[in-house]
């Protein structure tokens, strides 16, 4: 349990009641929330911004759904009343009529860790490994060829789509500004960003100082921040190359990864590093002496209602994105925990 005052307005208890309230009072049909509790007096506003704090939710958030098409995920986020997203790659990008395959990844890579383990891969594993790698390697051929000649016009759509129901995308995170991407990838990606209304791209730092020089130049040719984010990686210094290389290298930074990785002081950081911060992602994890767990928003050790009242105090401009990695309890759903993580910000701001 976080011991610090930053929610002597918000207790547990309080929270746990609300919460329930809120679980107990909804009532879904495919998804669609049509009912909640009067104590939610926001309930209906397609707007999570919080006394200046843009509370966003990456999409990734609801990666268990079933239906991860552009138009549910568009609902998921109507559900939640959020205002502002993250946008992961895949609904937009199979929106737009990107490839798909019916490769088993899951199984792939489960394969590829057993090659590496000192048991390794069967003879009948290793053939259908070979063969799965061909697969894959010709299916990202075909994405390549597709994302090199793609139109606009799709991405473009779906911003209308999304913004006609009251929801912004500030960052874009598709799988295209990797060290492994071509150039032609990397420029689609940040075209397609700024189609869909984005103001940045968002990617894990690479370990490549090369690499970091190159995204900041193709983010200076598109007027696009590349915002990296990081895990237990996250230290005060941990971005400062990519900072240095340029003014469109900026931090997606992790607020409960960076608490998990034992760094003292997040809100230190947060004032020193708030102009080159573009957005950053708030869950409650513990520090490590405390088991580094991933946990419902205020069990953990995260300070996540100090960081928006400083953001609100300070006014900095950069959204705070919900993302969903704790385990969801049984008969809940992503997006009922999304609402309560929203309603945790609401109540501990004194919305």
């Amino acid at each position: 349990m976080n011991t610090s005052k930053e929610t002597s307005s918000l207790t547990r208890r309080k929270f746990l009641m609300r919460s329930g309230a809120l679980s107990a009072g909804l009532v879904a049909a495919s998804n669609n929330i049509i009912g909640a509790p009067s104590i939610l007096k926001w309930y209906g506003n397609q707007d999570s911004m919080i006394k200046g704090v843009q509370i966003g939710v990456i999409t990734y958030s609801f990666r268990s759904m079933e239906d991860q098409s552009a138009e549910a995920t568009l609902q998921y986020v109507k559900d939640c009343g959020i205002s502002a997203i993250e946008l992961m790659g895949d609904p937009a990008e199979s929106f737009a009529g990107m490839p798909q395959s019916d490769i088993d990844r899951r199984a792939y890579f489960g394969l590829m860790r057993k090659s590496r383990s000192d048991d390794g891969l069967t003879e009948d594993e290793q053939k259908e490994f070979d063969e799965m790698s061909a697969e894959i390697e010709a299916f990202n051929k075909e994405v390549v060829e597709w994302r090199t000649k793609v139109s606009m016009d799709k991405f473009a759509e779906f911003k209308k789509m999304y913004s006609d129901a009251g929801v912004s995308i500030y960052a874009f995170k598709p799988n295209a500004f990797s060290v492994r991407n071509t150039d032609a990838e990397i420029d689609y990606g940040f075209r397609a960003a700024k189609a869909l209304g984005a103001n940045q791209v968002t990617l894990e730092l690479p370990g490549d100082d090369a690499h970091t020089k190159k995204l900041g130049e193709f983010g200076a040719k598109h007027g696009i921040y590349i915002a990296y984010h990081g895990h237990e990686q996250q230290t005060p210094t941990w971005w400062d190359t990519a900072l240095g290389q340029s003014e469109y290298n900026a931090m997606n930074l992790d607020l409960g990864h960076y608490v998990a990785a034992d760094n003292p002081n997040p809100l230190d950081l947060i004032k020193e590093k708030h102009s080159r911060i573009k957005s950053m992602h708030i869950k409650d994890r513990q520090t490590p002496k405390n088991g580094k767990g991933n946990l419902p928003w205020g069990e953990g050790d995260t300070p996540i209602i100090k960081a928006l009242n400083l953001m609100s105090k300070k006014q900095y401009t950069f959204p705070a994105t919900i993302e969903l990695e704790y385990r969801v309890p049984e008969g809940s759903d992503p997006v009922k925990e999304v609402i309560k993580c929203l309603d945790f910000c609401r109540q501990g701001m004194g919305a």
